[in-house]
C-alpha cells in the first residue's frame, strides 16, 4: 500500500521553485551558458549583460538607491562576508579589535562567524531577548560601548518568527556611527516595506526561502562600506567575492524576488488566515499548548508551539510520516533549539516544540488535517 504524501508545514526551511522561476532559468543552462567574466568574446559579453540587468532589476524591485548588490552562494556566505569581512577590515584600518553586539537567538550562520571573531580577539556581546523573543531597547542601549562598531540583529527570527524593532535599533546605531547588519533571509515577501535602503547598512537575503533556486543569495551593503574579501581569485563582485557566477541561479533568484514583491500583500493575507486558523484549532482542541514568541510582532506564516507534558522525540516521531515540520532551524541537526533555550524553555520543553510554517501551496484541507493529526498525536502521548 502506498503511503500518502505528508503535509508540508516546513516552508521556513526551504521552498519549492515556482514554475515561472524554473522557466526563467531554462535558457541559461545550455543556450546562454558563457562565463559572465569572459568579456573578450561576444558570448561572455552577453552573459555579463544578463548579470548586470539582473542586478539592476533587483535594485528596482527592492527600491534600492544606496546599496550595492553582491551575489553569493546563499545567506550563510552573505552573513560570513558581512561579519568577518567588515570586522577584519575594521581591525586592519584601526588596529583595534572593537566590540560587536548580537542576540543569543540569531541563526548559527551569524553566531558561528561571531564566535570565530571572538577567537581572533574581538569582543562579542550576545543579548538575551525578553520572554516574547524581542530585544529590549533599553537593554540594547545599555550594551553599547565606546568601541562598539558593529551590530548584527536579524529582522525576523527563523524559528519563532518574531520581528525585531529594527527601525529603532537602526536609528540608535546611526546616531552612534555603528554599522548595522541584519539577516533578512526570512522576510522578503512576508513583510511589507517601502525600501530596504534604510533597514540596515548590510542585509542578507536568500533565494530558496522565497521560492527561488538553492545555491544563490545576495548581500546588500551601503556603497561606502568596505569589506575584506573571504574568497580570493578573479575579483568578481566588486573584488569582494571571487568565482564564476551561476547565471541561471541569479536569473531565477531575480524572478523569485519580482514575484515575491509583486504578490506580497495577497500572500501575507493568505498566510495570516491559515496561520490563525491553525493556531485556533490547536489551542481549542488541546490543553497545555503554549506559543513561543510574540504573536503581535511576528511573521505571518510562522507558528512555534511548545506541547507541555509530552515526550518531544515521541511527538516528532508520531508526526514524521504525516506532517513535515521541525523543532527548530533546519541547520540544528535535531539538537534542541538554542532559540527556545534562550527564551527560558527547558531542554525537555524545547524538544517538545513544533515550528509550523505555511507556504504558497498550503490549502485549507492541509490546515484542517494538520489540526486533527497533531491533536491525535498529543492525546495518544498523554
Amino acid at each position: 500500500m502506498m503511503l500518502s504524501t505528508p503535509i508540508l508545514l516546513d516552508y521556513q526551511s526551504s521552498t519549492p521553485c515556482l514554475e515561472e522561476v524554473v522557466n526563467s532559468m531554462a535558457p541559461y543552462w545550455s543556450e546562454i551558458f558563457s562565463n559572465p567574466s569572459s568579456k573578450s568574446n561576444l558570448a561572455g559579453i552577453n552573459a555579463s549583460a544578463v548579470l548586470e540587468v539582473s542586478r539592476e532589476k533587483i535594485q528596482e524591485y527592492l527600491f534600492l538607491k544606496k546599496k550595492k548588490v553582491i551575489f553569493t552562494s546563499g545567506a550563510t556566505e552573505s552573513n560570513n562576508l558581512a561579519l568577518l569581512g567588515f570586522a577584519r577590515r575594521h581591525f586592519k584600518e584601526t588596529e583595534h579589535y572593537g566590540h560587536i553586539i548580537t542576540l543569543k537567538t540569531e541563526h548559527k550562520a551569524v553566531l558561528e562567524p561571531l564566535n570565530q571573531l571572538r577567537k581572533e580577539g574581538f569582543h562579542i556581546t550576545e543579548i538575551s531577548p525578553e520572554k516574547d523573543g524581542l530585544v529590549s531597547e533599553e537593554k540594547f542601549v545599555s550594551c553599547i560601548r565606546d568601541d562598539t562598531f558593529l551590530v548584527s540583529i536579524m529582522m525576523a527570527n527563523n524559528e519563532i518568527g518574531v520581528i525585531q524593532p529594527l527601525k529603532e535599533i537602526s536609528e540608535i546605531c546611526g546616531s552612534r556611527d555603528i554599522v548595522l547588519h541584519s539577516d533578512y533571509a526570512q522576510c522578503l515577501g512576508f513583510l511589507e516595506f517601502d525600501s530596504l535602503d534604510s533597514v540596515a547598512n548590510m542585509l542578507t537575503i536568500s533565494s530558496h526561502k522565497i521560492y527561488g533556486p538553492k545555491g544563490v543569495g545576495i548581500l546588500l551593503i551601503d556603497r561606502d562600506i568596505e569589506l575584506q574579501p573571504l574568497v580570493l581569485g578573479g575579483g568578481q563582485e566588486f573584488g569582494l567575492r571571487s568565482g564564476t557566477l551561476p547565471l541561471p541561479l541569479i536569473v531565477g533568484f531575480t524572478k523569485a524576488i519580482e514575484i515575491a514583491v509583486l504578490n506580497q500583500k495577497k500572500n501575507i493575507n493568505k498566510f495570516l488566515f491559515y496561520r490563525d486558523k491553525l493556531l485556533k484549532g490547536l489551542l481549542g482542541n488541546n490543553s497545555g499548548v503554549e506559543i513561543n514568541g510574540s504573536m503581535k510582532e511576528r511573521l505571518p506564516h510562522n507558528l512555534n508551539l511548545t506541547v507541555l507534558d509530552v515526550n518531544g522525540s515521541k511527538l516528532h516521531k508520531s508526526l514524521k510520516s504525516k506532517i513535515i515540520c521541525s523543532s527548530g532551524s533546519a541547520c540544528s541537526n535535531g539538537v534542541p533549539s538554542h532559540v527556545l533555550l534562550a527564551l527560558g524553555r527547558s531542554f525537555k520543553e524545547a524538544e517538545a516544540s513544533l515550528r509550523l510554517s505555511i507556504g504558497l501551496m498550503t490549502t485549507k484541507e492541509d490546515i484542517e488535517k494538520s489540526i486533527e493529526i497533531i491533536t491525535d498525536s498529543i492525546k495518544l502521548l498523554r
